[in-house]
């Protein structure tokens, strides 16, 4: 078990969100020892079945439970628990622990999420400081970071790992949740967004892609930031650069799970590809979220691209801080050209800082611009 940065408050109920896979009971175990926790595990068919059908059988286990807490394990099963869990909140003083995979089903079918009762966390795959001494940059970007993906040592380990996830995935959360009721066009929707990644979502191309309309696409794209398969990256939102595209970029929760969803998960990954620099965007940007997630920060994330594609490819808004203008470039070896576009950009940013982040790993100063290898950048960003 690696260690987690995630770490819950323990004074109050609380929600964890997370992909299938990341360590949601793995970390719950690791935090709460068995003396302290009773668990009710929704992914046992009989005992969803029996909590729809007698409500009242689940507020006899939570009565019955000494421990202090209770952990209901994919709350998103039977949503309707929701109801008895807030009683048991108000009534009984119980603290409660409830994962899941999707928070969009909690909220069709009970709205409120607890109405602030139980606070909300999230947990993402591994990042480079949790892994550590173990983290391997190239096999990151190859196969993304899932704990268990970590385990294995043979590469068709990991491209069956990846295959069997994205179909059981599809499988247990999209169809058997019903989230969608027409999978075909969706599948196809998954093939075209995974080769996408990083990239402006034009809604418009998708969905002559996929034989649909906009508005479908658009809705697609939200599912998976509701089951946190991912996140959009919003274009900056001041003035000063009007002539910007206005379309959001989309960038997957893993990387092995993009590549394996795109069909390129049995191709050898090559430095200095672009797939391997469109990868690289994705883990750092990636990398940031999640950090700043942990931390509790709530630094806005953005990125600017103007009509004649000149771009920065990420903002960060740091309250009281400079805002900090960020190119990701993959190689090893930066000069001044890496950074031109950083240094145009400049001028039109009062109070900010500009940063290359890559794989060199000689710092290095361009002007106003501090060229630095990633895991140094992160941390003198304050990430």
């Amino acid at each position: 078990m690696y260690p987690r940065f995630l770490k819950p408050l323990k004074s109050n109920s609380f929600f964890l969100f997370g992909a299938r896979g990341t360590g949601k009971t793995t970390l719950l175990k690791g935090l709460f020892n068995e003396s302290e926790r009773t668990i009710i595990d929704l992914l046992n068919p009989r005992l969803v079945a029996n909590f729809q059908s007698n409500p009242e059988n689940f507020s006899a286990e939570v009565k019955a439970s000494q421990k202090e807490w209770i952990i209901v394990d994919e709350i998103q099963k039977v949503p309707a628990l929701l109801d008895l869990v807030h009683m048991h909140i108000e009534e009984d003083g119980k603290k409660f622990i409830l994962t899941g995979s999707s928070a969009r089903k909690l909220k069709r079918g009970s709205a409120n999420l607890l109405a602030g009762r139980a606070f909300v966390y999230n947990l993402f795959p591994l990042t480079h400081r949790e892994l550590d001494t173990v983290f391997d940059l190239h096999q990151i970007l190859s196969f993304g970071s899932l704990p268990k993906i970590i385990s294995f040592s043979e590469v068709a380990e990991k491209q069956q790992f990846l295959s069997a996830y994205c179909d059981t995935y599809l499988k247990e959360e999209i169809l058997v949740e019903q989230i969608i009721r027409n999978l075909p066009p969706f599948r196809r929707f998954l093939d075209v967004a995974a080769q996408m990644n990083t990239e402006q979502i034009s809604y418009t191309a998708i969905s002559k892609d996929i034989n649909s309309d906009p508005k479908t696409v658009s809705k697609y794209f939200s599912i998976l930031e509701d089951t946190l398969l991912g996140f959009t990256l919003q274009p900056y939102h001041q003035s000063i650069r009007k002539r910007q595209k206005t379309a959001p970029k989309f960038y997957w929760f893993d990387n092995g799970v993009a590549r394996s969803l795109s069909g390129t998960i049995e191709a050898p990954l090559l430095p200095q590809s672009f797939e391997y620099g469109r990868l690289f965007e994705n883990f750092i940007v990636n990398e940031i979220y999640r950090l700043l997630s942990y931390q509790g920060k709530r630094f806005n994330l953005s990125f600017l691209r103007t009509k004649d594609d000149a771009e920065i490819d990420l903002i960060i808004e740091r309250a009281g801080q400079p805002t900090c203008l960020v190119e990701i470039k993959s190689g090893s070896q930066i000069d001044e050209s890496h950074v031109r576009h950083l240094q145009s950009f400049l001028p039109d940013f009062k109070n900010s800082e500009a940063y290359c982040l890559s794989n060199d790993p000689r710092p290095k100063q361009f002007d106003k611009v501090r060229a630095l290898h990633w895991k140094q950048g992160l941390l003198e960003m304050g990430i």
